[in-house]
């Protein structure tokens, strides 16, 4: 997953909620956490999921984390969806972590529920662990994968001190560590870094589909595991490429010296 820093700011219209059911909020009342927007013309194979909790910082509740992992699975349907930006729609912030006022009012068992689904959630948008860095600093431990995200990302040795001491970050300092791909100067709309990200998506949009996504597939399962392995996981994806229409279009394009151009298929 591709990270730019600071997050965006001003939202376009229209946002499509994604509700989940079976939550209560401690929010607003009815008011979606999540909602997502599929963008148009040159951009159409691009979709945003917009986080918007503001009492909380888009801290990590049960309302927050359920209509997130909704969203998901459904845009995991559409075969439209090339790219997935991540956006907050609370100014100076993108996430808190998780809701700690919330978590205390939950059994152990609640706890061990939650934090399991948090941890499928990180999973699912192959996050960084620094959202669960600052629990040090309230007697936990980072539960939703940060102690084994972040030595993959760092190394063990700075990975402890960041996690033994709950350091925050800021933006210039999580780039020059390699936690995110690229900060920005803020501009004065105060959404630099979601121009940035447009401009990422728009990279990634004219390439193949399934291309990127087995390649994706291909570089989070072989981190994992020894060079040999991993070698055997990208020979596995890259077999599974041959076939694709996608793959004799860009040859084609290739040949006759034109823009490929790709169907996802």
């Amino acid at each position: 997953m591709l990270r730019v820093v600071p997050r965006a700011l001003r939202l376009p219209r229209p946002w499509r909620p994604f509700r989940a059911r079976g939550c209560a909020s401690d929010g607003a009342a009815g008011s979606p956490e999540i909602q997502v927007r599929a963008l148009a013309g040159p951009d159409q194979g691009i979709s945003e999921i917009l986080m918007n909790r503001p009492r909380a910082r888009n801290a990590l509740g049960n309302v927050l984390v359920s209509e997130l992992l909704d969203a998901l699975a459904r845009l995991r349907e559409e075969r439209q969806v090339r790219v997935l930006i991540f956006r907050s729609g609370v100014k100076g912030v993108f996430c808190a972590g998780a809701d700690l006022k919330e978590r205390e009012q939950m059994s152990e068992a609640e706890v061990g529920v939650f934090v399991q689904r948090l941890r499928g959630l990180m999973d699912d948008i192959a996050s960084s662990a620094v959202m669960g860095l600052i629990e040090t600093t309230r007697g936990l431990l980072p539960g939703a994968g940060g102690t084994q995200r972040l030595p993959r990302c760092l190394g063990v040795a700075l990975a402890k001190e960041l996690i033994f001491t709950g350091r925050r970050l800021s933006g210039e300092q999580a780039h020059s560590l390699g936690l995110v791909n690229h900060a920005v100067a803020q501009n004065e709309e105060g959404d630099a870094a979601y121009h940035r990200a447009r401009e990422l998506a728009r990279e990634i949009l004219p390439q193949a589909p399934i291309a990127v996504r087995l390649g994706k597939v291909a570089i989070d399962r072989g981190i994992e595991v020894d060079i040999a392995s991993g070698m055997a996981i990208e020979g596995i994806c890259y077999a599974q490429n041959i076939p694709t229409r996608d793959r004799l279009e860009g040859m084609a394009a290739f040949r006759e010296k034109r823009p490929p151009r790709f169907v996802g298929e």
